[in-house]
């Protein structure tokens, strides 16, 4: 049967803070449809690119369907027993310090109230933490520190009601484009000015008022000189400030700091305290440019000192709005999944706090001082202070700075588990046990979004195999470590209820998240819960904060913090000239254990990449597309090598998103040290130090192929793949070159008996070899002594079909060529925009929407094509 009689479901996508609704329908053979919610308040049906092609992510291609022990199948019963056992063994000889959960704001809110109920309560240790903290740490620290709990003051709608918005450390445009095309409509219907600070060039300057391209970590240097600005201009608010402590001692460390640098010039500086002075509603969006730095919780003070000295907070159109990576990263910080916190924002430090939760939960026993963070957890791990990990949905092995140390310490731990949906991780191929977890779709539960709203994920497909919910697993080895009563729960639903009285003591407290409304919630209610945003009690539901000026230090008034500017933790000098920027791209998330599925979302940038300025390049002897070999104090990575301009003079930037499955020598982490901010614990990923230098391989090769291929290390130091419509397209290189090529070939495409079409050149160092089954193409190699100059998008169309010209690497005559893809929402060619554009005349971005749809859905590749047709117009001009 099909899905066309199934009705839709409302859920939400699994991918950033955004938290957008989708509607989800079964297609009756294990996938799905998916489009945007209409009536979801965070998107009102828009999805960007990744959300778009959820539907390509679902099914059973590398899920892990059973329990794993020591690489072989086992049974739940017996792989559960075999975790509890050898976690309360080591609690009985090591103490509960000597275990850990590393956990994911993929979890469910559900499975991590479990988890930190498990750990904290009844394990008696806080160690447990969470790949957040390689997100918003930073954030929650700045929270607390001014406004006494981790409070964000401000809703969507404020994006709306703004007259300027200001993105710092935040490329939007890619990582919240949902968002950002929210601020756009209102640049179009209010004249809403956008103001960019970033030290790259990137997509969400597209048509700012204003980029300021600071030099890396001086964010507290410039937003130091915005407050003297504020002061010095007459537009602090008096009224508001008598809500507030410790203004003087900010302005004096501001004042004080007035001349630090921040590589601006000051007609810059001054155009931008003067427009935030003069405009009455800012809104202002940071996120890990800010977050991930040594000085990230000052960054977020000095952010939060403005908009407290001028009451531009908790009102329509202002304030400060830290935006998520992960959907859920704002549950898990209510549920206290952070090591230094306690569930619905109480204090672990904070004595009666403990005492509330520990007689809630009625547990035997509760810490007293914060867990590990996660960079001091793998550290603990790596020297035998950790003897039992418990790691669920996150791949710490690729995602931590030094992942190459973080990497060895897990493989060294006498005993890992893993949860997680696929085997096919970094951190899974490390494990002693391997659980199998419900996917996103077939599990249930709730998330909290960037702005406070809580929203329903809901299951529409069976989990396949034996594959559990989250909640379930760890409520079993709760009950079988001897804590049954603590760990009887049947549903998410009695979870969340649970959780919910639990608030209602916070509530008690005078903290900030009370959820106490849906204690009493049914399973009926619970089942058609529509998003809301919290506090949820009965007397108040969602709303801003602060706008009163009620805070929750135990003076009740807000705290302004002295600040002031200090250089990233690691220096640049002669052996590592060069700061490295690492980020995010557009169609990816994460370690692509699930955008990687997606042929579409592969098909933009399929290939690790550096930025680095034309200038260094020539420097150093680097051509376009060369490959290149960076190097930190604590790692190597080989990446391809982009000549641009959207970076400064000793910076270069990379994803962060490839891993030992897709890339292994692109595993960005093993270069970034594990420097963190001292109050947060958030590691600084964005400003480490690098060596760059041209990679001389002795061969290079292109391939693709119909299934996937795993070159041999030995021939193929560097290796990339992507999937494709067709299978996949690798990048190859290497020192050593085969003695057979052909022989390279089959084995590389699992072909040894096919028909073979070969042109090699052993002078020249090229070799093109084909391979036939059954009439189509099973994998084509194409080799030479430099980067390869074939077309790779054509070629990758050609596996499963005949392709008797395959050979010749080029496309033929006859054939549109819609070049590299653009549009990942629909798939536009660049080469099809161009053609668009001189055939039909188009002269905006909107107009090539409306003729080819690129740039019309999440509209985050309408920078591109911005700029493409700039490139164009510039190159018409000077004809």
């Amino acid at each position: 049967m099909d899905g066309t009689g199934l009705p839709e479901t409302r859920s939400t996508c699994p991918y950033c803070g955004v938290g957008c609704g989708v509607l989800l329908r079964p297609d009756g053979q294990g996938g799905l449809d998916v489009r945007g919610d209409p009536e979801h308040p965070a998107n009102y049906g828009r999805l960007c690119s990744k959300g778009s092609a959820l539907a390509e992510t679902v099914g059973l291609e590398q899920r892990l369907l059973t329990p794993m022990v020591d690489g072989k199948p086992a049974a739940w019963d017996d792989t559960l027993q075999l975790v509890a056992d050898r976690f309360s063994q080591t609690i009985a000889d090591h103490g509960p310090d000597s275990v850990a959960f590393y956990v994911s704001g993929q979890l469910l809110t559900e499975d991590y109230y479990v988890a930190n109920k498990l750990m904290k309560g009844f394990i008696g240790s806080a160690n447990i933490d969470t790949n957040s903290r390689l997100c918003m740490a930073s954030s929650v620290a700045g929270h607390k520190r001014a406004f006494g709990t981790d409070t964000v003051p401000g809703t969507y709608e404020d994006l709306e009601e703004a007259d300027l918005i200001v993105l710092v450390g935040s490329n939007l445009a890619w990582c919240h484009p949902v968002l950002y095309q929210r601020i756009l409509a209102a640049r179009k219907a209010r004249g809403t000015k956008l103001v960019v600070i970033d030290p790259r060039r990137t997509a969400s300057c597209d048509g700012a008022d204003m980029h300021l391209a600071l030099q890396p970590g001086s964010d507290v240097a410039l937003f130091n000189r915005l407050l003297v600005t504020l002061y010095e201009g007459g537009a602090l608010d008096a009224a508001y400030l008598a809500h507030t402590n410790g203004f003087d001692d900010a302005l004096n460390a501001a004042f004080a700091d007035s001349t630090a640098p921040c590589g601006l010039t000051e007609d810059e500086i001054t155009a931008f305290c003067n427009l935030w002075m003069g405009t009455e509603k800012v809104v202002t969006i940071y996120s890990q440019g800010v977050n991930q730095s040594t000085s990230g919780s000052d960054k977020v003070n000095a952010i939060l000192n403005c908009h407290l000295a001028t009451g531009r907070i908790g009102t329509p159109g202002c304030g400060p709005l830290s935006v998520t990576g992960q959907p859920n990263a704002m549950g898990g910080r209510e549920v206290g999944g952070l090591a230094n916190m306690l569930a619905c924002h109480l204090d672990l430090e904070n004595a009666d706090h403990r005492t509330a939760v520990r007689d809630f939960w009625q547990a035997p026993q509760m810490p007293h001082a914060a867990g590990l963070k996660a960079v001091d957890m793998f550290k603990a791990v790596g020297d035998g202070r950790i003897k039992a990990l418990w790691i669920i949905h996150t791949n710490p092995a690729v995602s931590m700075p030094e992942a190459g140390a973080v990497r060895d310490a897990i493989a060294g731990c006498p005993f890992t588990v893993v949860s997680d949906i696929t085997a096919q991780t970094d951190t899974a191929r490390l494990a002693d046990v391997l659980l199998p977890a419900s996917a996103w779709a077939e599990k249930d539960g709730t998330v909290t979004n960037s702005d406070r709203t809580i929203s329903r994920q809901r299951s529409v497909l069976s989990a396949p195999g034996e594959a559990r919910p989250d909640w379930d697993i760890l409520s079993e080895v709760g009950r079988r470590m001897g804590f049954a009563r603590a760990f009887d729960y049947t549903s998410p639903g009695e979870i969340f209820r649970e959780y919910a009285a639990l608030s209602g003591i916070a509530g008690q407290f005078g903290r900030d998240f009370d959820i106490s409304g849906f204690a009493d919630i049914s399973d009926s209610d619970y089942i058609q819960l529509a998003p809301v945003r919290w506090p949820v009690t009965p007397d108040r539901t969602g709303g801003r904060f602060f706008a009163d000026g009620a805070y929750y230090h135990g003076d009740g008034k807000a705290r302004l913090l002295p600040v002031t500017w200090r250089p990233p933790a690691s220096e640049t000098g002669p052996r590592f000239p060069y700061r490295l920027n690492t980020g995010r791209l557009r169609d990816q998330w994460h370690t692509m254990t699930r955008t990687a599925l997606s042929q579409r979302l592969s098909a933009h940038l399929p290939e690790p990449f550096l930025d680095i300025h034309p200038e260094d390049a020539a420097a150093e002897g680097i051509d376009a597309s060369d490959l290149v070999e960076v190097t930190s104090r604590t790692g190597t990575c080989i990446l391809r090598a982009r000549l641009s301009d959207t970076v400064q003079r000793g910076q270069v930037f990379a994803p962060m998103h490839w891993t030992g499955e897709t890339a292994p020598s692109a595993r960005i982490d093993t270069l970034v040290a594990a420097m963190t901010d001292p109050v947060s614990g958030q590691p600084e990923s964005k400003a480490s130090v690098v060596a760059v230098r041209p990679y001389k391989a002795a061969w290079y090769g292109f391939a693709v192929s119909r299934g996937d291929l795993a070159p041999q290390a030995e021939y193929a130091a560097y290796w990339a793949k992507a999937r494709t419509h067709a299978g996949f397209r690798t990048e190859l290189a290497g020192v050593e070159i085969p003695q057979d090529w052909e022989a390279e070939a089959r084995r590389l495409f699992a072909a040894p008996e096919a028909t073979c079409v070969a042109l090699i050149d052993s002078a020249r160092g090229s070799a093109r070899i084909v391979l036939h089954e059954d009439g189509v193409l099973v994998g084509a190699l194409f080799v030479a002594a430099s980067p390869v100059a074939v077309m790779r998008d054509y070629l990758a169309t050609l596996p499963g079909q005949a392709a008797p010209d395959a050979v010749t690497g080029q496309m033929p005559k006859d054939v549109p060529n819609p070049g590299p893809v653009l549009c990942s929402c629909f798939g536009v060619g660049i080469n099809t925009i161009v053609t668009a554009i001189e055939t039909q005349g188009l002269m905006s971005v909107e107009a090539i929407g409306a003729a080819l749809g690129a740039g019309t859905n999440c509209g985050s590749c309408r920078p591109e094509i911005a700029e493409l047709l700039r490139n164009l117009h510039a190159r018409e001009a000077a004809e």
